[in-house]
């Protein structure tokens, strides 16, 4: 069974001794395009109210230092998948195919792409 978003920011909350305001304060410097945490999302999440949006998930995890996929309540690692790739994935030689009718993906939407394989690895290496 898959725990919720709110249940997840409640453990984080527990293990790390933080209050509502040190992560509103976390995720300021990951708020971009207009879009932040406010003291009403959080607690709307904390308690199970609603559930955050992909790009609110985002800076949620980045400011927590955690997994999205592990935030949104799936069984899987809790440490945070990095953006950018090591020096030994430099080397390997990767081919990414996808049809995406004439769109082109921004660099955010890449990196969320790699945190998804990654996920998706990680849950296979589990089994």
């Amino acid at each position: 069974m898959r725990l919720s978003t709110g249940e997840r920011l409640k453990q984080i909350m527990k293990e790390r001794n933080l209050k509502q305001v040190d992560i509103l304060n976390s995720t300021k410097k990951y708020a971009h395009d207009n879009i932040k945490i406010s003291k009403t999302d959080l607690s709307q999440y904390v308690n199970g109210k609603t559930e955050p949006r992909q790009d609110k998930l985002y800076i949620l995890a980045e400011a927590l230092n955690v997994n999205e996929a592990w935030l949104m309540g799936y069984d899987t690692h809790k440490e945070r998948i990095p953006a950018d790739r090591s020096e030994a994935d430099e080397d390997k030689i990767d081919t990414i195919a996808a049809h995406h009718d004439g769109e082109d993906w921004t660099d955010e939407e890449l990196e969320e792409i790699e945190r998804f394989k990654a996920y998706i690895r990680s849950r296979r290496n589990e089994e």
